[in-house]
């Protein structure tokens, strides 16, 4: 791309006229923000509602439609008076002036306003455009590295970063004289990020389903059934000792012991081992276990071989009597617990072949075990669709932000 052109890698067909360089000063005035802590607001009720920057670091997006935000309140009404002169309107953007890290100048824009009381609150900048714009436009390129790129020269601070007003007023914006354009823009990239959120929310759904049927559909501890099986099942569950229904070994130093594709499963107790080893990262592979004591991870290897490294237990040659897919889900769901108490007994914190081998876990019939295994299988491979998807959305976006600005 031709910068003295002004002109973006890609853009909407039919526009071609470049694109205008003007300073922040110029394109926006300042409105006045309170001071008020978290202390101050509420959930409950109030009349004025409040942007906190937390939020616009954290929680909230390039903009909010602020009629289906959950904002807090302020707390005090005569408080929230003194600022009556700058309630935010559409179009508006909230600058967070504050952050642990380079995310400080993060902005969000303000839509869906109309008939809400919205102040900005603590440690953020509020900008009011002083011509239309396109919506949702100004809050996509303020947070694209195209213009965010030029704050990190301008932060201060150590642990704590931040900007200030007066270091905002000379930075450069470069952006589509036309409104039509502007507004393409902004539309484009609330779609993807409303593709993102669908995603998300069924990525999320489905983590919730797979949490409660895992309660559900194995007996919790005292009982010899579950609360949920499959139609026409109807004996009892026994206790088997993991050792009792598999083998069990762990890799050597050499690696030279592999795991082949499609086996189940081995326990990885090392996050070293984890991060230096870029075949662990198959996402139908992983289930985490936890963090913390006997920290680790449950995998069942699906991409080819996997060099089986000493700080690693595997689970292989299991017998008539257990389905591997079964296998997998119920010890990643018990395994964990087991670690902690194990530990806790004994104030070691490393994962001993004793505490798989001597591991107790419910089995029913093959046939019970073979359902069961295949219901969790097809659960992860929806989360794990859900999940690339969202993936490769964001990485749609990140390029588009680097292509379809300046």
């Amino acid at each position: 791309m031709d910068k003295q052109e002004k002109k973006p890698e890609l853009r909407f067909q039919g526009y071609v006229e470049d694109w205008e360089q003007r300073k922040f000063v110029s394109v926006f005035e300042g409105l006045q923000n309170n001071t008020l802590s978290r202390a101050d607001l509420n959930y409950e009720n109030g009349t004025v509602k409040n942007v906190h920057y937390g939020d616009v670091l954290i929680k909230f997006g390039d903009y909010i439609d602020a009629s289906e935000t959950d904002l807090p309140y302020i707390s005090d009404d005569a408080k929230a008076d003194k600022f009556k002169n700058s309630f935010l309107q559409d179009g508006d953007i909230i600058i967070a002036d504050t952050a642990e890290d380079d995310t400080v100048g993060k902005c969000t824009e303000i839509q869906g306003s109309e008939g809400l009381k919205l102040l900005s609150g603590l440690h953020t900048i509020a900008c009011r455009p002083k011509e239309k714009f396109g919506p949702m436009f100004l809050g996509y390129y303020i947070n694209s590295s195209a213009y965010h790129n030029q704050l990190k020269p301008l932060m201060q601070g150590i642990k704590v970063t931040s900007i200030s007003k007066s270091a905002l007023q000379d930075t450069d914006m470069i952006m589509p004289k036309s409104i039509e354009e502007q507004t393409m823009i902004g539309e484009y990239f609330a779609n993807l990020d409303s593709l993102i959120t669908l995603h998300q929310c069924k990525y999320d759904k489905l983590l919730l389903v797979k949490k409660s049927m895992l309660e559900k559909m194995f007996p919790r501890e005292g009982s010899s059934v579950p609360e949920i099986r499959f139609f026409g099942f109807n004996d009892d569950w026994e206790q088997r000792k993991v050792s009792e229904l598999c083998s069990i070994s762990t890799g050597k130093s050499n690696t030279q012991d592999k795991v082949e594709d499609g086996e189940y499963p081995f326990y990885v107790r090392s996050l070293i081992v984890e991060r230096s080893t870029k075949y662990l990262y198959d996402e139908e592979a992983v289930l985490t276990v936890g963090d913390g004591v006997g920290t680790g991870k449950v995998f069942h290897y699906v991409n080819g071989k996997y060099d089986l490294h000493q700080r690693c237990y595997r689970m292989y040659g299991f017998t008539d009597e257990l389905n591997a897919h079964y296998f997998y889900h119920i010890f990643s769901k018990l395994f964990y617990k087991r670690v902690m108490a194990m530990t806790a007994k004994t104030s070691v914190d490393s994962v001993r072949l004793e505490m798989i081998a001597d591991m107790e876990i419910p089995c029913p019939n093959i046939n019970e075990q073979e359902k069961i295994g295949a219901y969790f299988d097809s659960l992860d491979y929806l989360i794990t669709l859900h999940q690339r998807k969202i993936e490769k959305l964001k990485l749609i976006k990140k390029a588009m932000l680097g292509k379809m600005f300046i």
